[in-house]
């Protein structure tokens, strides 16, 4: 079996074997289940109720930057031997405030998208209202290059001009280049904020821990390295069950950014540590 495009290249019955045992999204799927996927009726279904979008780029998103701001606050604070009262108030100002940024920023790009193809669509509903014949000879042209010629390519384009929003739902994706659906900006915000606050809290578990129960842990700033290592390499395990890569190399990736970023932040504390007013 080859790929190309993203896609399986099935060349002949040893290509099913290997298709009915490869990981679809993180799922194995069984041949029989991709069988009754493809039958007309599931194909149907499938295409009317919609894209289904996925929010794992906000989460991961909000989960690695949320765990790594936190933990190069504390790293700072602890290369500048402040008290963990000092890593506590500036780790959560850190989570709250750059996780509401985060989640608005991301809530606003999402929704520029959004107003983006919704400004594409105007202008081609106006283009066809006023130059349809122009619109026509676009419609020719885009699918000349995707190899239709003589009869083909003019039912093709009768077809798809026949019906105004089919013609612009073209128009949207093969000239302006954009899909027709995008993912919602409110669900995009509230994951991003939710997997700052969640993962990036565990940096700071050891110091709230300590400032609890004073005396009940030696050393909270390795306790911490430790749990947030961790959670780095968990963030990108997750990360690669979903997408074409194994989830250790996934893990180990966020692992080394996490521990640049931090290790900076460490060696920024240690060297500031002098202008500190004792």
């Amino acid at each position: 079996m080859t790929f190309r495009d993203g896609e399986p290249q099935l060349k002949g019955a040893m290509d099913l074997v290997d298709l009915a045992s490869c990981h679809v999204r993180g799922t194995r799927v069984s041949l029989a289940d991709l069988k009754e996927a493809h039958t007309p009726v599931a194909i149907r279904a499938r295409l009317e109720s919609g894209p289904r979008h996925s929010y794992l780029r906000d989460f991961v998103y909000g989960a690695i930057d949320g765990t790594v701001t936190t933990f190069a606050i504390v790293s700072g604070v602890a290369g500048a031997g402040l008290s963990s009262g000092v890593v506590i108030v500036l780790g959560l100002a850190n989570l709250v405030g750059d996780g509401f940024s985060m989640a608005a920023g991301n809530f606003l790009g999402t929704r520029a998208d959004q107003q983006l193809r919704n400004r594409a669509r105007d202008i081609e509903e106006r283009h066809i209202a006023l130059h349809p014949d122009g619109e026509r000879e676009e419609i020719r042209q885009i699918f000349k290059g995707k190899g239709f010629s003589g009869e083909n390519l003019e039912s093709a384009v009768d077809t798809i001009t026949a019906d105004n929003r089919r013609w612009v739902d073209t128009m949207i994706r093969e000239e302006h280049g954009m899909t027709l659906d995008g993912p919602s900006p409110w669900r995009a915000a509230s994951v991003t904020f939710a997997a700052f606050m969640g993962l990036g809290m565990i940096p700071l578990l050891t110091f709230l821990f300590l400032y609890f129960s004073p005396g009940g842990m030696t050393n909270p700033y390795a306790w911490s390295t430790a749990f947030t290592g961790m959670a780095f390499f968990a963030i990108g395990a997750l990360k690669g069950r979903f997408v074409t890569e194994p989830w250790y190399k996934s893990g180990l990736e966020t692992l080394g950014v996490g521990a640049a970023a931090s290790s900076l932040a460490y060696l920024v504390g240690l060297l500031l540590k002098g202008l500190l007013v004792t």
